[in-house]
């Protein structure tokens, strides 16, 4: 095998993004999250802004709770009053995570990529979740505000990364059957969960081809 893909969806503060980091040098692949963004505007040619407004956000229209557009596959057209609908930033997000899971070994953090790659036979998709209270001491390294505003955070980041995937996937984020691996990194710390990570893939594929 030449070539695999891990995907990471996580929990607000649960240090999945850390652990994808961790992952890339350790596996010495390329890693990819908001990369992603302007990756996927210079392919379309759209701002890279509009990326950004979007990323892992829906309108706070009512009709966002109850309806889905579940993603397959297609581009809307320039010529289409919809070419830069949320939407269609999300299609052309997952043409660029679809041509970068053909083409190398990488990781990619979020954005509904284990859901893209579901029919990618050599996508290791995982999702990292940590108890409430660790991901709350998580969070406060790294913000001043007080426990309770992160506590609200968290519960809303969760909400809309949740109500994202749902509208995208038409599934539930924390199912664990959506994924190859969950793993709690509050209970086993970021070097445990990359450890099993590493030896997961060992065992998969029989070998780790860490310099592909």
């Amino acid at each position: 095998m030449s070539k695999y893909v891990i995907t990471i969806a996580r929990g607000y503060g649960s240090g999945g993004r850390t652990i994808g980091k961790m992952l890339s040098e350790e596996l010495g692949v390329p890693y990819y999250d908001r990369e992603l963004l302007r990756l996927a505007s210079d392919d379309s040619g759209i701002n890279e802004q509009l990326f950004a407004k979007a990323d892992e956000k829906l309108k706070k229209s009512p009709l966002y709770k109850i309806a889905h557009n579940v993603y397959k596959g297609e581009i809307i057209p320039p010529d289409s009053d919809e070419f830069v609908s949320n939407d269609n930033l999300f299609n052309y997000q997952a043409k660029i995570i679809k041509e970068l899971a053909d083409t190398e070994t990488c990781i990619i953090i979020g954005r509904c990529a284990d859901f893209i790659l579901k029919d990618n036979e050599n996508a290791v998709r995982i999702f990292v979740h940590a108890p409430f209270e660790d991901c709350i001491k998580n969070v406060k390294e790294l913000s001043d505000n007080p426990d309770r505003e992160i506590e609200r955070q968290i519960v809303a980041i969760d909400k809309r990364r949740s109500d994202y995937y749902k509208y995208y996937t038409g599934r539930d984020w924390q199912d664990a059957k959506n994924y190859d691996l969950c793993l709690n990194s509050g209970r086993l710390g970021y070097q445990k969960c990359v450890d099993i990570v590493k030896t997961y893939l060992k065992i998969r594929f029989a070998e780790c081809n860490s310099s592909a």
